[in-house]
């Protein structure tokens, strides 16, 4: 099936970033994501979920387990699972990228308190 950000449903997080839901089965999870300059999502871990990002535009930088890690335009970054993490757009500009969740997100997602 074709799957597009205009022909699927979305939501806005974290205040003012907006996800595309391009795949939503139980075993894997595919969204389109933005996130404005200068956001940020909360960190939290999955117990299950493995995640791989993929950055289409912009420049994201990601905190895992108290590390930085900055990654580039039409670049990848796999998360395992039970790993504390979040992500941010530190930049002046849009932030674009997939995330592929294996198994889905849904209902394995727990918040940590910074």
């Amino acid at each position: 099936m074709i799957k597009s950000k205009q022909d699927t449903q979305h939501y806005i997080w974290s205040g003012n970033c907006v996800s595309w839901v391009l795949l939503d089965s139980d075993a894997l999870s595919v969204k389109q994501e933005i996130m404005p300059p200068k956001s940020k999502e909360q960190s939290h871990f999955h117990k299950n979920a493995q995640q791989f990002f993929f950055i289409l535009k912009g420049k994201a930088t990601f905190i895992v387990e108290g590390e930085t890690f900055e990654i580039a335009e039409n670049s990848g970054f796999h998360i395992a699972p039970d790993k504390q993490h979040w992500i941010e757009n530190l930049s002046d500009t849009d932030l674009e990228f997939l995330v592929i969740s294996n198994p889905s997100t849904n209902n394995d997602r727990f918040a940590v308190e910074n």
